[in-house]
């Protein structure tokens, strides 16, 4: 229950409220509208923010703010801890991944990332490397599944670099197992063969219940979708895949309702460019869904506008746009901030089942493009081009103006 009172005040400059703010206040020409929410039982999360390198601490910004309002509109109080991960760590203390980071981290209720690496460090020893770090967070704490959706927008089918009629409608999530397979198997290295010529060799490997966990989450994932699951491997050649298909069609009895198929992946990858309407969840290993994840998210017709969630059994998830760390336009105002602020909503609800929150942010970024705001990347003729700041304010409208149009 919400008591609306109406003072008559002078104008005033419109302040993000703090972490601690139960009053939001709309500002007019003579008049302020005050929303205190009387009875609302306030509930309490913890957020590590690895703002990371290059456009990192940007995108965090924004994404912190849109947190910081919705929180105070939905009777939710953050406590944010900012932690140094990647490059920035390396410079700063020497290693990628400090275990004070990691230890905030695992205490933390949801960890929200930024980006990681730069030509800076590109020459590092590999436990020298931003990248690391990112692996040994991952690891530490223990996320296995990554779900990356690729949606492309009705605002931005034309940004696509496929035929329209092709790009229209794609709604699809990539779930792609993040901890096993040829990244981590063993054994992996370097040595000589028979002819005495250098080799460079990995291992795929899966074990059955690294398989199973992650066909859970995909047909879980499935069941809220609409229905369908499509298993992308490599099971004519590769013995890994042949146990992988044989595992997730045993898992398929216990989901009935979902409709199960299996593509090998280079077949999905053709499908994807031809016709993508097809899926609507995939379900793969580490480095096939490496791929068709990035394949997929070009389909939207910009990396800077998704976002993803790793997510493990227990413990808090990990949260973070899919773009790099752009450090030829860090510090310039030119990053989109949209992947990370979707990234907080899925943060919102998948981490902490704050669907009615993780709704209002994904609202608020479909007006704010609706209202022709674009960043650099998605720029087009007849929008108005604006820096990551700009689109980040206008989001902060867009939650604060729907919510008291409903007022």
């Amino acid at each position: 229950m919400s008591t609306f009172l109406q003072f008559d005040l002078k104008p005033l400059n419109p302040i993000l409220p703090s972490n601690n703010s139960k009053c939001i206040t709309k500002h007019t020409s003579r008049w302020s509208k005050v929303n205190c929410s009387a009875t609302s039982k306030v509930k309490h999360y913890s957020i590590t923010l690895l703002p990371g390198d290059g456009i990192g601490p940007e995108v965090i910004s924004v994404a912190k703010n849109a947190l910081q309002l919705i929180g105070s509109l939905e009777a939710i109080e953050f406590s944010f801890k900012e932690m140094p991960v990647g490059g920035s760590a390396l410079d700063l203390v020497g290693v990628p991944l400090p275990k004070e980071t990691l230890s905030a981290a695992q205490e933390s209720d949801a960890v929200l990332l930024g980006a990681i690496g730069g030509y800076k460090w590109d020459n590092n020893e590999k436990h020298l490397k931003p990248e690391t770090g990112l692996l040994q967070l991952r690891e530490g704490l223990k996320v296995f599944a990554n779900l990356r959706p690729a949606t492309v927008l009705p605002q931005l089918v034309d940004a696509s670099t496929l035929k329209k009629e092709v790009a229209e409608g794609v709604d699809l999530m990539v779930v792609r197992e993040l901890t096993g397979g040829i990244y981590f198997g063993k054994p992996r290295g370097f040595s000589t063969n028979e002819n005495g010529e250098e080799i460079g060799y990995n291992t795929e490997v899966y074990a059955a219940y690294e398989i199973d966990r992650i066909a859970r989450i995909a047909f879980e994932t499935a069941r809220k979708r609409r229905g369908k699951l499509c298993s992308v491997d490599k099971a004519n050649v590769l013995e890994a895949s042949m146990l992988w298909r044989r595992r997730v069609c045993e898992i398929a009895t216990d989901y009935p309702d979902i409709e199960l198929s299996h593509m090998y992946v280079d077949n999905a990858a053709m499908q994807l460019v031809r016709n993508p309407k097809q899926f609507d969840t995939i379900v793969t290993n580490n480095i096939f869904g490496d791929i068709l994840s990035d394949e997929a998210s070009m389909i939207t017709g910009s990396i800077g506008m998704l976002p993803s969630a790793s997510l493990g059994e227990s413990g808090p998830g990990l949260f973070e746009p899919i773009h790099g760390s752009a450090p030829d336009i860090a510090g310039q105002d030119k990053a989109n901030p949209l992947a990370t602020v979707l990234s907080a909503s899925m943060l919102l609800r998948y981490a902490l089942g704050e669907e009615k929150a993780a709704k209002r942010i994904e609202d608020a970024v479909l007006d704010a493009l609706n209202r022709g705001y674009r960043t650099g990347d998605i720029h087009s003729t007849g929008y108005t081009l604006v820096g990551c700041k700009e689109m980040g304010e206008e989001v902060l409208k867009s939650i604060d103006g729907k919510v008291h149009a409903a007022v």
